[in-house]
């Protein structure tokens, strides 16, 4: 598995993370609220993330997408500029399961990007071969210090499932995580 398909939204473009990309992807990880939003804790240097750009895409048992801006003129994109990612990974065949995760960069959170790059990897993942995965179940983690986050997975269909107490850092402290998924059968009954 590599290399997910190229999508048009109305809104955004997904289209498979490039090295291209490596420049956008440095500066959503140097964006001190996102690091803190998603609970990651450790430091890149720019190296390893011009190598992530240039091969992820390629990597077996997960997709990694660029979101782009989806506006089109006379045919043709706008802009084909990084806006966020968003990832399937964990992939598991035996359970068809996968986990989900996105980021967008500061000035487009908030704007419906990531809603529609979710419902389309969704729709990718839940789609029967050789359209999609087949999958039956995408699971994520959402920390509690995200209300923004949760709520738009929660319109999105995704159920909490759990909690992982005091799972990630969170400056001098702690925060939980927020277990939640979302079946095949839940996804088509929102269609």
């Amino acid at each position: 598995m590599s290399r997910g398909p190229v999508v048009q939204g109305e809104m955004m473009h997904l289209r498979p993370t490039e090295a291209r990309d490596a420049d956008r992807m440095w500066e959503s990880v140097q964006d001190p609220e996102a690091s803190r939003q998603t609970g990651r804790t450790r430091r890149y240097d720019r190296s390893e993330i011009d190598a992530w750009c240039a091969d992820v895409s390629d990597m077996p048992d997960r997709y990694d997408w660029a979101i782009t801006p989806g506006a089109v003129r006379d045919g043709a994109l706008v802009s084909d500029e990084m806006i966020g990612e968003i990832v399937l990974d964990d992939i598991r065949d035996a359970t068809r399961a996968a986990r989900l995760s996105m980021l967008m960069l500061p000035n487009y959170r908030g704007r419906g990007y990531g809603s529609e790059a979710i419902y389309e990897v969704l729709r990718f993942a839940f789609a029967a071969a050789p359209e999609g995965l087949g999958l039956h179940r995408v699971e994520l983690d959402v920390l509690d210090i995200n209300p923004r986050a949760r709520s738009l997975y929660e319109t999105l269909g995704f159920r909490e499932e759990g909690r992982k107490r005091d799972a990630y850092r969170d400056g001098d402290g702690f925060c939980d995580a927020i277990m939640m998924s979302i079946l095949e059968d839940e996804f088509r009954a929102g269609l």
